[in-house]
């Protein structure tokens, strides 16, 4: 039935539109320093934890999601700065070691933060559902939806308009003619951090109203997350965010049409599917190297 497509349809966008914000940190964070961070998945649930605990404080919505994104970002910053900065000499296997070591203590640490129970935050624009051929459009849909998109073209104004967008760039292509040219590389891979989880924590908050929240709830978004960055090219923004939205959709339609238990595997039979026929991903840039 045309309804029923378009309901798993519209799941699956807005899944997929938080895949693609994880995503996209994925490859802020690997076009900075060539590290995969694991923690990616812990600044989803951060963002979400902080801001229900600061609305429950009785702090305005408004305030309370300001707020929550700084307390991410500080997070993403000290990881970079105690974690990973010290460790900039070691190899990309120690370095992704490092970040799945920060992302079980980050979630150990939520644990005794808050707690284990399920939290949620209430819809920004109240809960009353809009009919769309036969399918239920949540207003928070919209807000998932709109909010993705503002940052995407946010980030692709960053990237090509300011001097830090631009150095980060410089860096990812080269980092050594980047150090060469006067760019702080040191201050670009803590801007990349606090970017990334700055991307983190607004998907988490989003996306809260309907999904709910909770100190482990970040392990499958992040995964999730990476598999989008690896379909679309790791390293490449807008194949993240395609890549984002097809796991989105994939995932939604696979649970409608075929079983719900199977929910959680399309994001992995992705991957697999990846590295096998397309190692490069759909938008990665085919290399070459002479010896």
């Amino acid at each position: 039935m045309l309804s029923a497509f378009l309901q798993f349809l519209i799941s699956g966008v807005t899944v997929g539109a938080i895949y693609a914000l994880c995503g996209l940190g994925f490859s802020i964070i690997y076009n900075a320093s060539h590290v995969i961070n694991f923690a990616q998945g812990e600044f989803i649930m951060i963002g979400a934890m902080s801001a229900v605990s600061l609305v429950d404080a009785g702090v305005p919505m408004p305030l309370a999601i300001v707020l929550a994104i700084l307390i991410t970002m500080a997070v993403g910053v000290l990881l970079e700065k105690l974690a990973v900065e010290p460790a900039k000499r070691a190899s990309v296997t120690t370095l992704i070691i490092i970040t799945i070591g920060a992302s079980i203590f980050l979630r150990g640490l939520a644990q005794e933060v808050w707690d284990k129970n399920f939290h949620k935050l209430e819809p920004f624009t109240g809960e009353v559902p809009i009919n769309l051929l036969g399918a239920v459009l949540m207003p928070q849909t919209l807000w998932v939806l709109g909010v993705a998109v503002i940052v995407i073209l946010l980030l692709a104004w960053f990237f090509n308009r300011t001097l830090e967008g631009k150095a980060m760039l410089a860096t990812s292509f080269n980092p050594l003619a980047a150090q060469l040219m006067g760019i702080n590389t040191k201050r670009v891979l803590m801007i990349s951090f606090a970017l990334s989880a700055a991307l983190g924590a607004i998907g988490g908050i989003v996306i809260t109203p309907i999904t709910f929240t909770a100190y482990d709830n970040g392990i499958m978004l992040g995964l999730k997350g990476f598999s989008a960055a690896v379909l679309g090219g790791l390293g490449n923004g807008m194949g993240a965010v395609v890549g984002g939205l097809v796991v989105g959709i994939a995932e939604s339609m696979a649970a409608g049409y075929l079983s719900s238990a199977y929910k959680d595997a399309v994001a992995f039979v992705i991957i697999l599917a990846v590295l096998i026929f397309l190692p490069n991903g759909l938008f990665g840039r085919k290399g070459t190297e002479r010896v």
